[in-house]
């Protein structure tokens, strides 16, 4: 569903969707300032590349998606990265592979049930003293769908936890948080507040 789902907007989101949120643009300069240049960077769920066109200007760059549409777009739009078309929680880089990993607005379309082990991923393929930059669910929502999305009629899928369940998830798996920030999203996307976690792998 979320494959289909993010075809079908491939083109419209690529209209309405940029990086001039503020906050954004903050948070990926200060996770982009924790890594060395040239090191290597996971952009996990990276859509039509809009955040990988911008690491790439500084380090190895790797973007998934499991949207075939959204991979053709970011060839385009960052062709100093490199793209894969799959699952995030399907990857299987080796052990301390990365200095970053940058998930925007993946995890929230992944079932909950597997956030442990994908957290779990995450920070197997990151090296010592990498950094993690992510998006959860500010609420509890085992699953919900919305029949229209962005007005292409496809459907989507969310699935996320509270932001102290999101909080002790990602500390039992290892990492040391450094902070965690409620934002709003534009109203062009609904508004609703999603959490970001900055945090780093110790050992």
């Amino acid at each position: 569903m979320v494959r289909v789902g993010y075809n079908e907007a491939a083109e419209k989101l690529a209209e309405i969707f940029g990086i001039e949120e503020e906050e954004l643009v903050k948070f990926l300069s200060e996770f982009s300032s924790r890594i060395p240049l040239n090191g290597r960077v996971l952009d996990a769920g990276c859509g039509n590349g809009a955040y990988s066109h911008i690491l790439s200007k500084k380090f190895e760059v790797i973007g998934v998606d499991i949207s075939e549409k959204q991979i053709e777009l970011a060839k385009q739009n960052a062709p100093e990265a490199k793209f894969i078309c799959q699952d995030i929680t399907k990857v299987t880089f080796p052990d301390e592979h990365f200095n970053g990993i940058l998930a925007y607005y993946s995890i929230i379309h992944i079932p909950r049930k597997e956030h442990l082990e994908l957290l779990r991923n995450f920070h197997r393929m990151l090296k010592i003293n990498g950094i993690v930059l992510l998006t959860f669910h500010s609420i509890d929502d085992p699953e919900s769908y919305h029949g229209d999305f962005f007005g292409t009629g496809a459907k989507m899928f969310w699935s996320g936890f509270d932001k102290t369940t999101n909080l002790k998830m990602i500390s039992d798996v290892g990492f040391k948080i450094n902070w965690s920030k409620l934002v709003q999203e534009s109203p062009k996307f609904g508004g609703s507040y999603h959490l970001f976690v900055m945090a780093e792998k110790k050992q």
